[in-house]
């Protein structure tokens, strides 16, 4: 295998900066307890429950390095809606000697506007070639949700890159995923490093990676079969009779 490429070796909370730790983003759990997070595998995964922030810290990552807030390659510069938060402002990349020679942020929440930023700048031939091509044969739009995020990552991603994936489990089947876990490592042996938030066992699953549990003491380094995502799919799946009669019981009484 070659030797893994680790282009971001760390990001650091500019706590002395910090307005106010009593306010959004900053009140969040991933956030309030940061004071750096090391990337010490050419794979870290963010992981915890709605709300603890994960999606929030990774885009303040991405802005952090260049990388436009609604997705994209550090080329990407459209804007639907200015909703990310000021976090990035107070964030300080630590970068390896070795910078990648390609990057992107994929997140399941702007992908539609990305395919569509893509299909727009490719209307106008004086923009140069069209891009639309090094994402695959078909334009992202003219397939499934899960079929063009699958062939972005198997066209555009080239290799010897820094990605950033915000919950790339969510337009992808079981079976899809999986495929992305073999896509993944794939890159990773061309010298790429990932930072991907996800709720997915299936993705945690990569061996010798880095997962960080996002709870209220903050992000914890955590063993995958140590994970709630991977206990609780373990648990339901081994005993899903009694799990859903609890389930089930539970809500009939609530009516």
């Amino acid at each position: 295998m070659t030797e893994p490429k680790l282009y971001l070796r760390e990001i650091i909370l500019r706590r002395d900066q910090v307005p106010d730790f009593g306010r959004y983003p900053f009140a969040l759990p991933a956030v309030a307890r940061l004071e750096r997070l090391a990337f010490p595998k050419p794979v870290t995964f963010l992981v915890g429950e709605n709300g603890s922030g994960k999606s929030t810290l990774l885009e303040a990552i991405a802005v952090a390095l260049g990388f436009n807030a609604e997705g994209g390659s550090r080329n990407f510069r459209f804007g639907t809606r200015e909703s990310h938060s000021e976090l990035h402002e107070y964030l300080r990349p630590v970068r390896g000697i070795t910078r990648p020679r390609d990057g992107f942020f994929l997140r399941a929440e702007s992908y539609f506007n990305v395919a569509t930023e893509i299909e727009r700048l490719d209307e106008d031939p004086a923009d140069g070639p069209p891009i639309g091509p090094t994402y695959g044969p078909r334009a992202l739009h003219e397939q499934s949700h899960g079929e063009s995020f699958l062939a972005l990552v198997q066209n555009r991603f080239r290799g010897g890159g820094l990605y950033l994936l915000d919950e790339p489990e969510a337009a992808l089947s079981p079976v899809r995923q999986m495929s992305l876990l073999s896509r993944l490592h794939e890159l990773v042996e061309a010298c790429s490093q990932f930072i991907v938030a996800t709720h997915s066992p299936i993705l945690l699953a990569y061996p010798d990676s880095a997962i960080y549990e996002l709870g209220p003491g903050g992000p914890q380094l955590t063993p995958y079969e140590e994970t709630e995502h991977f206990r609780v799919t373990r648990d339901f799946l081994n005993r899903y009779p009694a799990m859903l009669r609890i389930l089930l019981d539970r809500e009939e009484a609530r009516e």
